[in-house]
């Protein structure tokens, strides 16, 4: 017999003490018909009984509060339901397209598409698959009985919703593979459109008998999966065989949910972006612009703090003119930085020193600091080192890609033999006007004597290891031991030829840069300088907004919050902090 004593309940909850811990919040698409909002509750339970709280994503015409709506979020399910209109992916309907629904497909295909870019797990169940799989630039079947073959299986089964129809054959490689330990599985079948072509953000990960596309996951590291069957039914009738994929669901929230929460109480800093390359396409930083990696809305997805925006310039000839030519351009460039903050000041502002960064996030601000990469920009006149620090530039690569007066670079041709006089001086200059010294690009000669002639900490705002990386860019162990032993840091960067000698580089590869730069040099000297804009961005983080997907992997590779926040931004912050301090007492 029921019992409708329901303050006893009430009181329940308020027995004892537990710490506050909230479970991880999955927004579910609903159905609609009828005037009603619906959702199936097969879906739900499943989503409760692995561990996490669901709630229903109601389909509205009001898209301007879905990025509020799936901020607030830790992940979502793509539930079920009508066909998709083919007019949303530029077809016409063919005879065999049964019913559409029409106030779901609009708000769910920019669901999915804000979703992915702000790397919520994700997980696409039959109408949801297909859908998913249209937002993200793929396409799918009407009707796979006359698009596909007449010989298809029969995938509308008629029997309980929990009994198998069919088989599906696991890719040995995949996360369906790894969550069921096994190469085939059964499973229920309702559909009759299904996935046509991925786009190359998916992979196929298991197929039907006849061949039809039965599940997709992410190509780039992320926390993607979609299946054409429908595993709620299993778990509703009482049956475990599906249970894997909503405990996956919910793990993966959990962890985007740790992430998003240690973001809001951390400084995150990338040290070197070099966006302003791009200035001269007339990119617009406001929006989530293809042109770029690194933009207000990247950042916020990505949930950045700060960059560093460097006046990036190729070296070329170093005769008075071309000298007097390089200063004026590296001027034009941090003015034109200058500019695209103005333009945008009620989101973004200049940062001079580390306090103004926390400053920033206070006020809901993101931060960009300045830099100079390539010491050519001084020309001969050391008097512009100090010219470039008054406005505000607060390091400044020695060299790039070519020897120059200051030293000698990595790919250069040994003109000096390290530092040369002049460049010694412009070292101490640095130290005297509060700029830091970065060996990035430098030659391993350059290197060790800048360390000897800095009476501060140095650091490489963009270099990897050489000992899994064999790239004269890269740093060796034992300069890595140098430059901890001075009190410098090494940032590792996101540039594919600097990770990964043969093949393409991945998120993995970074993690495993740094984990050896942590090893060698110890956690209060590492951190992280993509190259964004520069040719960095790698599989898994791609852009500024998929940054936090490295801290995702930071944690389950058990650093602590402490940890990350020295990797993302505080190690570097302090080093910026003792010698602008340094300058002072000067």
């Amino acid at each position: 017999m029921q019992d409708f004593n329901w303050t006893a309940s009430y009181d329940r909850l308020n027995t004892g003490f537990k710490p506050h811990n909230p479970h991880p919040l999955i927004g579910i698409t609903g159905n609609y018909s009828d005037l009603n909002t619906t959702l199936g509750e097969a879906y739900y339970r499943s989503v409760l009984e692995a561990g996490g709280i669901p709630v229903v994503l109601p389909p509205h015409d009001d898209l301007s509060i879905l990025k509020d709506l799936i901020d607030s979020l830790d992940g979502i399910l793509l539930s079920g339901g009508a066909d998709l209109n083919p007019l949303f992916v530029g077809e016409e309907p063919i005879r065999n397209l049964h019913a559409i629904n029409y106030k779901r497909d609009l708000q769910e295909l920019v669901v999915a598409r804000l979703a992915y870019d702000r790397q919520l797990p994700m997980l696409g169940i039959c109408r949801g698959i297909q859908l998913m799989v249209a937002a993200l630039g793929g396409s799918i079947y009407q009707d796979i009985y006359t698009q596909i073959s007449k010989n298809c299986l029969k995938h509308t089964q008629e029997l309980d919703r929990a009994t198998p129809s069919h088989s599906v054959t696991l890719a040995p490689d995949s996360l369906l593979h790894e969550l069921f330990k096994a190469d085939t599985i059964y499973v229920n079948s309702f559909h009759h459109q299904a996935v046509k072509d991925v786009p190359p953000c998916l992979k196929v990960t298991a197929t039907s008998p006849d061949g039809v596309i039965e599940a997709v996951e992410s190509t780039e590291f992320k926390s993607v999966l979609g299946v054409q069957w429908h595993p709620e039914a299993y778990c509703m009738a009482g049956k475990d065989d599906m249970r894997p994929i909503f405990n996956w669901l919910v793990k993966e929230a959990n962890s985007f949910k740790a992430a998003k929460r240690l973001h809001q109480r951390i400084i995150s800093l990338d040290s070197h972006c070099d966006t302003p390359m791009f200035f001269h396409q007339q990119i617009d930083f406001s929006s989530r612009d293809p042109r770029i990696l690194v933009d207000l809305h990247k950042m916020t997805e990505g949930h950045l703090d700060a960059t560093i925006m460097v006046a990036y310039l190729k070296q070329l000839e170093r005769d008075d003119e071309s000298l007097l030519n390089a200063t004026a351009k590296a001027n034009q460039i941090l003015t034109q930085i200058e500019d695209m903050v103005a333009k945008n000041c009620t989101a973004v502002d200049i940062a001079y020193r580390p306090n103004d960064i926390l400053r920033l996030k206070r006020e809901g601000k993101k931060a960009i600091m300045l830099g100079v990469e390539n010491g050519y920009a001084i020309g001969k006149d050391i008097r512009n080192v100090e010219k470039f620090r008054q406005r505000g530039v607060v390091y400044m690569t020695l060299c790039h890609n070519g020897d120059n007066d200051i030293c000698d670079s990595a790919k250069g041709q040994c003109e000096h033999g390290g530092v040369s006089e002049f460049g010694a001086e412009v070292i101490k200059e640095m130290n005297r006007v509060g700029m830091m010294v970065d060996l990035s690009h430098a030659a391993e000669s350059s290197f060790f004597d800048a360390l000897d002639i800095s009476s501060q900490p140095i650091v490489c705002s963009h270099s990897s290891s050489r000992a899994l990386c064999d790239h004269p860019r890269n740093l060796t162990d034992e300069q890595m031991r140098r430059l901890a032993d001075k009190g410098g840091v090494a940032q590792i960067t996101f540039y594919n030829g600097f990770l990964r000698k043969e093949g393409e580089a991945n998120i993995l590869d970074a993690i495993n840069h740094l984990n050896h730069a942590v090893n060698v040099m110890g956690i209060e000297h590492v951190g992280i300088g993509t190259d964004f804009d520069g040719d960095g961005g790698i599989r898994g983080c791609a852009s500024a907004s998929e940054l936090i997907n490295f801290t995702r992997r930071l944690l389950l590779e058990r650093y602590t919050e402490q940890q990350i926040e020295m990797i993302w931004g505080g190690n570097f912050l302090r080093v910026m902090q003792q010698v602008q301090e340094a300058a002072k007492l000067k």
